[in-house]
């Protein structure tokens, strides 16, 4: 009895765990059986494999074949298995020498003519591989520029089936079509990244005030709210949020990176330094939001704008359902999924911006002269944004109508570049302070260390908005976190009792 083997790599969102694909050739009826949890996908693998393997010029037993993925107690879903399978079998036939991938990973969805077409994921299952000791890896050639990210383990891409049997001293019969195109996955940035980078604060004009709230935001990874009028720049001003923000460092690239490979649009970003950017429409599904799906479900935006920004424009008209998903990810930094399945883990420490109008009507504002909403239709729209998710809120700020654009041009404006400068120092100071903790900004800080680091003076400020209910106890700590950003940014080691009332400020407007 000659039992053959294979290695793969599964996912449970982004967790991934060693799967030995093990193949048994017994005497019987004809048949293909696949077990160990597979779900639909996988189990429509057995004739996925079985064309591919004749497309090598290998005979399939006419007898009864098994394969089992272990361990059988994982579910399993999706074609990335296909290529471990086929090695499985043709190991336990005797097409290939045994043991030839002991040790080895095999990953890639099979087409029935035999070709290896690229998977979604693979950057996260080799980083995880690479952690198990895994060295060697045969990938789909499209996947090969995506799989040199990973250093330290050894890849090599294949077209084809028989190409993988000839790897290894075998024999195989095949042909490439001519219309079959093998492109490499192109990692470079393309010309959303290229459109991304021209994108620069010194294009807006005016909302000075703003500006520097968000050079604020970005300096201490806090949450904003922009309140104004329609075209007063809301939008334009949270787009060029993450032209401010710090490079993303290696660790949070590979994070953003496995993300992007996971949903299957890596090749349209690229690995880059730039802090993703995600917004979605206010008609967004709760499920788009938080992710979902049947089975195991899949990232949704929140999870995309990991180690970036989530812009919600207009959030107000986000159902109240969809809002109050936010709250847990907000405070933990991930997101928690269950299904029939089992549940999934996803990371999303993610700055959140949104934006409102006034009103539904949008021009109350100022005398609102020009309002048409009545108190009730007011009080109805500021409700959707409820008091927990506003007491996540960390600066809050009045976006009001530009009044010259010609004085504005007149007067010098700072590039991104230059504030992201500012960002850049404010960050690092706040990451040396940190260093013994793991906090990267002072948004992470614990309302513990605040306490004990902030002076007495400063707090007792706190305690007083406290008493006078203009603070709540999370309130209090976040404006506390505000204070030490803003000493950051003026170079100072410890926050004043006017960091602290500005802080307190920004937190407090619309209330």
């Amino acid at each position: 009895m000659r039992i053959g083997s294979g290695m793969s790599v599964g996912l449970v969102g982004l967790k991934a765990f060693l799967i030995q694909a093990q193949a048994f050739i017994s005497p019987g009826l004809p048949y293909f059986s696949i077990i160990g949890l597979p779900d639909t996908s996988l189990t429509e693998s057995r004739e996925r494999v079985k064309s591919a393997c004749s497309a090598t010029g290998f005979k399939w037993p006419e007898t009864r074949v098994t394969v089992n993925l272990s361990p059988a107690s994982m579910p399993k879903h999706g074609s990335t298995h296909d290529l471990a399978i086929a090695v499985a079998v043709l190991d336990a036939a005797g097409a290939i020498p045994q043991q030839s991938f002991e040790h080895t990973l095999t990953l890639g969805e099979l087409n029935l003519d035999g070709t290896v077409l690229p998977v979604n994921g693979l950057l996260p299952i080799l980083l995880h591989a690479r952690g198990q000791g895994i060295r060697r890896a045969y990938v789909p050639f499209g996947n090969l520029e995506e799989a040199q990210i990973v250093p330290g383990i050894e890849v090599v891409g294949i077209r084809h089936l028989g190409e993988l049997v000839e790897q290894v001293g075998g024999k195989a019969r095949y042909k490439l079509s001519d219309s079959q195109s093998f492109t490499e996955l192109n990692l470079a940035p393309d010309s959303s990244e290229a459109a991304h980078k021209q994108i620069d604060m010194a294009q807006v004009v005016g909302q000075e005030q703003t500006k520097w709230a968000l050079t604020v935001a970005a300096a201490g990874g806090h949450h904003m709210l922009m309140t104004g009028p329609p075209g007063t720049g809301k939008t334009m001003l949270a787009s060029r949020l993450p032209s401010i923000m710090p490079p993303l460092m290696e660790k949070e690239q590979l994070e953003v990176a496995s993300i992007r490979s996971l949903c299957g649009n890596l090749q349209q970003h690229g690995v880059s330094d730039i802090p993703p950017f995600e917004s979605p429409h206010h008609t967004a599904s709760t499920a788009a939001l938080v992710g979902g799906g049947s089975g195991v479900a899949l990232p949704g935006a929140i999870t995309r704008a990991h180690c970036g920004v989530l812009f919600m424009d207009e959030a107000p008209e986000f159902s109240p359902r969809a809002m109050q998903t936010l709250r847990e990810p907000l405070e933990t930094g991930q997101v928690l999924l269950s299904r029939s399945k089992g549940t999934t883990s996803y990371p999303a420490r993610f700055q959140l911006v949104m934006s409102a109008n006034p009103c539904p009507c949008g021009y109350g504002f100022g005398t609102g002269e020009r309002c048409t909403c009545s108190p009730r239709e007011r009080s109805r729209y500021w409700s959707r944004l409820s008091g927990p998710i506003l007491d996540r809120i960390d600066i809050q700020v009045s976006v009001l109508p530009v009044s010259n654009i010609t004085s504005s041009h007149t007067q010098p404006r700072q590039t991104s570049a230059q504030i992201r400068s500012q960002v850049t120092q404010a960050r690092a100071t706040a990451r040396a302070r940190f260093a013994d903790h793991g906090w990267v900004c002072n948004a992470q800080a614990s309302g513990e260390w605040l306490r004990t680091a902030t002076s007495a003076k400063a707090i007792e400020l706190v305690n007083q908005a406290l008493e006078s209910k203009r603070l709540s106890l999370r309130g209090a700590d976040r404006a506390m976190r505000l204070a030490w950003t803003l000493a950051d940014l003026d170079g100072r080691t410890a926050p004043s009792a006017e960091d602290v009332n500005t802080g307190i400020m920004m937190r407090t407007r619309l209330q």
